[in-house]
């Protein structure tokens, strides 16, 4: 607790999972955030959630990929805490598909988006730092795909990677002003397994497709080093450390917050070894919002002792 006492914060996306979590961290240890969506009710949630556990939030509505809502934020923020010290942007748009079947329209949307609230997000934030005389940390949130190729996924690779190399060079641009900027990388998240994947850990009759480029949480899970998958609680850890004096002359890379999946050797699948599978895994997970524990995301299991460690994690 304390680490960000007396700092300012924007979070560029508000939802329960990464960004509200990522928010309510921030704010656990003392800054005042101000948490920004597109959806001004996903703003109005996180930070309902942020002032019932007694700390500092403010709502903003806006569009990361758009200047005037961006700059708009920024002047909002200062306007109600005084200066920004601290960014973290997740915003933009995905679009899957093969690339012989790509339409240029979701081509253009999606490559551009995440660079573009990049490029926005961090210019706004970095002039509001300069003009109050002080430097500050600016995180951005990629994805493995910024370091690794993926069927079906030609404009969502791009458009990380396009925001990984922005990123370093906006920390070489910054660095003489004492604003650090930073990357994190997460790999595929445990929220995914009662968001986007329910079907294929919760049914019982449940199939894989058999197009070329599908894998499965359990194909996922075996490829894991540590054998788990990530939570927002892991990514809103990091984020603390990069907004922190801790990481004061930290700037210009990327915390890979993947359990080990980007520095295994590539045909090594530790979950072979050990018999990990994603039915027990999820019986042993638990529903998250704003990084706290909620109800099991199979209902009436017992805890296993693993399961019980990683309840405790979450809520650390």
């Amino acid at each position: 607790m304390g680490r960000l006492q007396g700092k300012v914060a924007i979070v560029f996306g508000a939802g329960p999972n990464i960004g509200g979590t990522i928010a309510h961290f921030l704010a656990r240890e003392g800054a005042s955030v101000a948490v920004s969506d597109v959806s001004q009710a996903a703003a109005d949630e996180t930070v309902a959630f942020i002032r019932d556990r007694g700390f500092q939030a403010h709502a903003l509505q806006g569009d990361a990929t758009a200047a005037a809502d961006v700059e708009r934020i920024v002047a909002q923020t200062v306007a109600v805490y005084g200066r920004v010290d601290i960014a973290v942007n997740m915003a933009g748009r995905v679009h899957w598909s093969h690339l012989l079947d790509m339409d240029l329209d979701d081509w253009r949307d999606a490559v551009l988006s995440f660079p573009t609230a990049g490029l926005l997000t961090t210019k706004a934030v970095a002039r509001a730092m300069i003009d109050a005389g002080h430097g500050g940390s600016i995180i951005h949130l990629l994805s493995t795909a910024a370091h690794f190729g993926e069927a079906d996924g030609a404009a969502y690779t791009s458009s990380k990677a396009a925001l990984l190399s922005f990123a370093r060079s906006a920390a070489m641009d910054l660095a003489a002003f004492g604003i650090r900027v930073n990357t994190v990388t997460p790999c595929a998240m445990e929220h995914q397994l009662w968001t986007l994947m329910k079907d294929e850990v919760l049914d019982p009759n449940w199939q894989a497709p058999t197009h070329a480029a599908f894998y499965s949480r359990d194909d996922y899970l075996k490829m894991l080093p540590l054998q788990r998958f990530p939570r927002a609680s892991d990514l809103a850890w990091a984020t603390v450390f990069l907004a922190s004096d801790e990481a004061s002359v930290i700037t210009g890379i990327d915390i890979p917050v993947d359990a080990g999946l980007r520095h295994k050797y590539p045909t090594w699948t530790p979950g072979a070894h050990s018999g990990v599978n994603i039915k027990d895994y999820a019986a042993n997970a638990r529903v998250t919002r704003f990084g706290e524990a909620q109800e099991r995301l199979i209902p009436g299991h017992a805890a296993s002792a693993s399961g019980s460690a990683a309840d405790r994690q979450e809520n650390q």
